[in-house]
């Protein structure tokens, strides 16, 4: 069977903006990673692993998940908190 996980992925660190931070990703797990003997790369022979699909919103994910019989686990993203400051903060101390 297989197992996959749905989640919204980070956001660039390069970019400050948070536009396409509001698709969820559906991704397989590997079921059995080796590791190449000749560059040292991990690699599997299961293809589900090269594959993501993308929704836009995380209903359309689990029902995709449950249509297609797949084993999913879902990681809810974190709050993000968002801290107000000045520019004048920098001289009061």
């Amino acid at each position: 069977m297989k197992k996959a996980i749905i989640y919204i992925p980070n956001k660039n660190p390069m970019q400050s903006g948070l536009r396409k931070n509001n698709r969820w990703i559906l991704e397989f797990k590997t079921k059995d990673p080796t590791k190449n003997p000749l560059m040292g790369w991990e690699s599997s022979s299961d293809t589900y692993t090269e594959l993501k699909l993308e929704f836009s919103s995380k209903e359309l994910a689990i029902n995709y998940a449950k249509k297609k019989k797949i084993d999913f686990e879902i990681i809810e993203p974190r709050k993000r908190k968002i801290v107000k400051k000045s520019y004048a903060d920098n001289f009061l101390k």
